[in-house]
């Protein structure tokens, strides 16, 4: 006889797999479930501009609900984004200076809800930036349709469970406040093997200076003699969060294991995204001769 679980052991069973989600998502902020989208993947308020809109998509066939809350993450010196483990002035949270609505949304399929958020600062706030992340975590229904399907050849006496796949995602919200500026360099940058044997990595530093986080994309070109550059890799939405300094970063290419000696040089820059400018913030070269 196939047996669903007790309310109270559903329960328990949903809070715990909606934790494991969560956590497994923190690296992916824009994408809450494969049909409910997130936009703008990052808020920034700054100077005049107090306020902005998160657009959540429910993309799904499914009634979706989500608790939205404000969380600290820190960033790893690899770009890894996990649970904040520090408090006070090292931390920079920004949880104090944020309003936010709804705190909770329910979305039939193909329906967006607009979620406001807005900066209120104290006067007594020091120059700088603070940063928190707005979470959406994905809250469990009894909708039998939800439900994965219980196994028809269950044995006498066997319980099949049935659990629903839960999800967590966050984006971070950035106050400026003051004077902020910040500026990037490209460091000991050099060719390493990667996971398919026929192929390299670059590997280098992104080193941030200055008193706000930096953002962009990193883009490296093949440049040999008599022929133009060729692009060979590339990482958009790269950032260094205040208060990391720098973060090692290993970009895929399409370069050869093999490339010959006197290949030429491979340029790598760091660019803000097109929609703000694309100035370069950063650029370096890695001579191959």
């Amino acid at each position: 006889v196939n047996i669903r679980m007790t309310q109270a052991a559903a329960g328990v069973a949903r809070r715990c797999c909606g934790a494991l989600m969560a956590v497994a998502l923190l690296g992916q902020p824009q994408h809450v479930h494969a049909e409910v989208m997130l936009y703008p993947t990052r808020v920034v308020l700054s100077g005049r501009i107090r306020s902005a809109q998160i657009e959540l998509v429910n993309r799904s066939a499914l009634v979706q609900t989500f608790r939205i809350s404000l969380v600290d993450r820190q960033m790893t010196d690899t770009g890894e984004i996990v649970a904040a483990s520090g408090e006070g002035e090292d931390l920079r949270s920004a949880q104090r200076l944020l309003v936010y609505t709804p705190r909770q949304v329910t979305l039939a399929p193909g329906q967006t809800q607009t979620i406001r958020v807005s900066a209120r600062k104290p006067a007594e706030l020091a120059e700088g930036e603070y940063r928190s992340h707005l979470q959406f975590d994905r809250i469990a229904t009894n909708d039998v349709e939800e439900q994965e399907d219980l196994p028809s050849s269950a044995a006498a006496g066997q319980v099949a469970v049935a659990l629903q796949t839960l999800v967590g995602a966050s984006i971070p919200v950035i106050v400026r406040h003051g004077k902020t500026d910040s500026s990037a360099t490209l460091e000991s940058l050099r060719l390493r093997g990667s996971e398919d044997p026929a192929r390299t990595t670059l590997q280098f530093v992104l080193r941030r200076q200055g008193n706000q986080s930096v953002y962009g994309d990193l883009i490296a070109w093949l440049q040999r003699p008599g022929r133009p550059a060729v692009e060979v890799g590339r990482m958009n939405g790269v950032a260094v969060y205040v208060p990391n300094t720098s973060r090692q970063v290993t970009l895929g290419t399409t370069l050869a294991a093999d490339l010959p000696a006197s290949s030429g040089v491979v340029r790598v820059q760091f660019r803000e995204r097109p929609e703000v400018g694309g100035r370069v913030l950063a650029e370096a070269e890695l001579n191959l001769r």
